[in-house]
C-alpha cells in the first residue's frame, strides 16, 4: 500500500509503514593512533616548526582504525550486512533491495553492490545498487528503502556502508614526508588524516509484518553545491578546505534545521546522531542547534570520522542508551554540501 503520509515542506518525506529492525556495526580491527600519525610526520613538522598534537587537540581524534592489508572494504560490507540480517530474524531469501552506499570503491565498474550481494548469498530478485553522496549516502538510502516499502514494493531492506581509507592515508603520509612539503600542504591534508575505516548496516522493513522495530518517521534535506569544491578527493588524493567547510557546513545545517524544526520537533529530540567530522564542529553543531552536546554520542574519539558510516555506526553503537518512545534525529553534512536529516521514533 502506498504512504497517504503528507508534508508541508517540498524537502522532506513521511513514512508510514516503515521500521528499523536492527542496526550494527563491524570494528576495523587495527588500532591507529594520532601519536603515531604524528610521529610519522615528525621532520616534516620539525622543519616546517609546526607543533604535533592537532588531530587530539583541534579534532579530538585519537586513534582511527584500519582493516587489515588484503582486507576490502567489501569484506566489512558483507559481515555488517549478514550481522544486521541475523540480528532482524530476516533470511537472505526475503530482502527485496541492497543499497551500497560506501564511498570506497575498487573499480568504476561494475557496483560494489553486486560484490555485497553476492557475498551475503542474496537472491536473483533482490534490487542492487550503489548510492554514493559523500557522507550522506547512508541516510539517503534510508529514504529510499523506506519510500520503496511504503510504496508495497518489497518486504525488506539491506543498507550496507564499509569504508577502508587505509591507502589514502599511507599516501598522504607518504606525501608529507617529502622534504618539499609546504605548511599549506599539511593543513590541506588535516582531514584526510581524521579519517577512519568501519563497516555498519541496517535492515529495514514493514511495519504492518514485524512485531517490533523502530520506526523510520521521514525526513527532510537540503543542499548548497555552490559549496562543491571545498573537498575533493579520488582514491589515492584528497584535498579540505577545512575552514571553509566547517563553517559552510553548519551555516547549512542550521538552514535546514530551522526550515523543519517545527513540522518535525527536532527541538525535542532526545538524541542527535550525526556524522562528526571533529569535537569543535560538534560543540558548534550543538550550540546552534540549540540542542544539549549531552544528547550527542559519539564516536569520533576512538574511531575518527568515519564519513558515511559515522551516523549509522554510531546509532549502532549507541542503541543502549536510547529508550522506546525516545525521538533520534540522524544527521548528516556531505561535502558538496548537502545536508540530510532522518527522524525515527525508538
Amino acid at each position: 500500500m502506498a504512504s497517504t503520509a503528507t508534508t508541508s515542506l517540498r524537502n522532506a518525506y513521511r513514512l508510514q509503514d516503515t521500521v528499523i529492525l536492527s542496526a550494527t556495526a563491524v570494528e576495523a580491527p587495527e588500532r591507529v593512533t594520532s601519536a603515531w600519525i604524528d610521529e610519522q610526520l615528525s621532520e616534516t613538522y620539525s622543519r616546517l616548526s609546526m607543533t604535533p598534537g592537532k588531530f587530539e587537540e583541534l579534532a579530538g581524534v585519537v586513534a582511527r582504525r584500519w582493516w587489515p592489508s588484503g582486507v576490502s572494504f567489501i569484506d566489512g560490507a558483507a559481515e555488517a550486512g549478514a550481522k544486521a540480517l541475523a540480528e532482524a530474524g530476516v533470511e537472505p531469501g526475503q530482502v527485496g533491495l541492497l543499497i551500497n552506499t560506501s564511498v570506497s570503491k575498487d573499480h568504476l565498474e561494475p557496483s560494489a553492490a553486486v560484490q555485497v550481494h553476492d557475498a551475503i548469498g542474496l537472491p536473483a530478485t533482490c534490487l542492487n545498487f550503489d548510492i554514493s553522496n559523500a557522507c550522506l549516502g547512508f541516510i539517503n538510502g534510508m529514504q529510499v528503502a523506506g519510500t520503496m516499502i511504503d510504496a508495497g514494493q518489497i518486504d525488506y531492506a539491506l543498507i550496507v556502508n564499509s569504508e577502508n581509507i587505509r591507502g589514502l592515508q599511507e599516501k598522504a603520509i607518504a606525501r608529507l614526508q617529502r622534504p618539499e612539503t609546504t605548511v599549506a600542504e599539511v593543513r590541506e591534508q588535516f582531514a584526510t588524516l581524521t579519517l577512519g575505516c568501519g563497516a555498519t548496516a541496517m535492515v529495514l522493513g514493514r511495519g504492518d509484518q514485524s512485531s517490533g522495530g523502530h520506526r523510520l518517521l521521514g525526513g527532510t534535506h537540503k543542499s548548497a553545491t555552490h559549496h562543491h569544491d571545498l573537498c575533493v578527493g579520488d582514491l589515492s588524493f584528497m584535498r579540505t578546505d577545512t575552514r571553509g567547510l566547517f563553517e559552510a557546513g553548519l551555516a547549512l545545517a542550521l538552514e535546514t534545521f530551522e526550515d523543519s524544526a517545527e513540522e518535525f520537533g527536532w527541538h525535542e529530540v532526545d538524541h542527535l546522531v550525526s556524522h562528526q567530522t571533529s569535537l569543535v564542529h560538534i560543540a558548534a553543531l550543538c550550540a546552534r542547534l540549540g540542542l544539549d552536546q549531552a544528547k550527542f554520542p559519539l564516536s569520533l574519539p576512538e574511531f575518527g570520522n568515519m564519513g558515511p558510516a559515522a551516523a549509522p555506526f554510531t546509532l549502532a553503537t549507541s542503541q543502549d542508551r536510547f529508550e522506546p518512545g525516545d525521538r533520534v534525529m540522524m544527521l548528516g553534512i556531505g561535502s558538496g554540501l548537502n545536508t540530510s536529516f532522518a527522524d525515527i521514533l525508538w
